[in-house]
Parts: structure tokens; sequence; C-alpha cells
């Protein structure tokens, strides 16, 4: 089994940034597509963002232009750099390998992302 631990989060003001970070436990990072998800309170949890073994990436539409996501299979890691934060961007952020369209592993603990003034 391959555990994942986020981190990164914390509180922040509308407009500022953070990166967060995913290692899994296990050398995975190039061996599967990667990717970012968030589940904010009393909502379902939702994609955000994909990177693939070729570096190709997707956004879902409301953090497109402000969310970049990258990896380094050197450090078996994936990042999201997160600009220009707003408000609905407060979630819990987790990253998953993905097999096809669906989350490979068990969900990790999540790290925290507060937007607030």
């Amino acid at each position: 089994q391959v555990q994942l631990v986020e981190s990164g989060g914390g509180l922040v003001q509308p407009g500022e940034s953070l990166r967060l970070s995913c290692v899994p436990s296990r050398n995975i990072v190039n061996m599967y597509p990667m990717g970012w998800y968030r589940q904010a309170p009393g909502k379902q949890r939702e994609w955000v963002a994909t990177i693939t073994s070729d570096y190709t990436t997707n956004y879902d539409d409301s953090v497109k232009g402000r969310f970049t996501i990258s990896r380094d299979n050197a450090k078996n890691t994936v990042y999201l750099q997160m600009n220009s934060l707003k408000p609905e961007d407060t979630a819990v952020y987790y990253c998953n390998a993905l097999w096809g369209a669906i989350p490979r592993f068990a969900w990790g603990q999540g790290t925290q992302v507060t937007v607030s003034s």
C-alpha cells in the first residue's frame, strides 16, 4: 500500500500564494499521472489538476491561470503552486495517483488551505 502525505497548507489572505507538496511513501511519482483534489466543508471532493508522465497538465476551470501543478521525479514529489488565492479556494487539499481517471490509492490526511481576510 502507498501512503500519500500532503503538506504546505495554511491560513492566507486573499491574493496570497501557497505551495503544496505531496510525497508518496513509495517511489510512484514517475509511474503514474498525479492529481490534486480538494474538498470544501459540506461539499464533495473535487478534482483540481493533473500532470501526466510526459508533463502534460490539465486544470479545472476554477483554478486555471492561478494554479500550477508540477512534479519532481527525483524527489518523488508533486507540487501545487497556488497564486491569487480566493476565499472559495478554502478546502482540504489531497493528492493521488491516477489509474485512468480514478484515484489509485487510499486518500491521505490532506492539508488544510484557508483563505480569509
